[in-house]
């Protein structure tokens, strides 16, 4: 067994665990959050995307020892208080989703997506994103516009900010 501690959307949390113990077992298991699902087990579908230091990662392709002392933010995390992410609202505003299976995944991949491209996002470069994570329902059309009015209103947001 190793302790494994870091900080999960904002808290200090630990447990032991199996050294073979996965980053989204650790979440979902240790933690109590099941937002992040487990999909595929092989990081083909993305369901189980998290992020680790600020950059997007599939949890079922990392040991949680290897996120030990790591700042760790899963979909639980997005939302402050009662106010969902941008990214959150547009999903549910333009309907980006159906069995809803996929799209905490999706969410977070768009959040980092939208972070390293900021307003400069176009259809072509969100579905060229969007490759490592698999809808069955939806056909992308709603998760594209969803993203793209994300990025928008969040580069318009830190515009007006700055």
């Amino acid at each position: 067994m190793t302790k494994v501690a870091m900080t999960l959307n904002g808290k200090k949390v630990q447990a032991d665990v199996e050294d073979r113990t996965l980053l989204v077992h650790y979440i979902r298991e240790a933690q109590g959050l099941t937002g992040t699902h487990v999909g595929c087990d092989t990081s083909q579908c993305g369901a189980c995307v998290v992020h680790v230091n600020g950059k997007a990662v599939k949890s079922c392709s990392m040991l949680a020892a290897q996120a030990a002392d790591a700042e760790v933010v899963t979909v639980e995390g997005l939302a402050k208080g009662g106010d969902l992410h941008p990214v959150q609202a547009a999903f549910r505003e333009h309907h980006g989703l159906q069995c809803g299976f996929c799209t905490p995944g999706m969410i977070m991949t768009a959040v980092d997506m939208i972070n390293r491209y900021g307003g400069n996002l176009d259809e072509k470069t969100i579905r060229h994103e969007l490759e490592g994570n698999i809808c069955r329902c939806t056909g992308y059309q709603n998760i594209v516009k969803a993203i793209k009015s994300a990025a928008d209103q969040m580069s318009a947001m830190k515009t007006a900010a700055e």
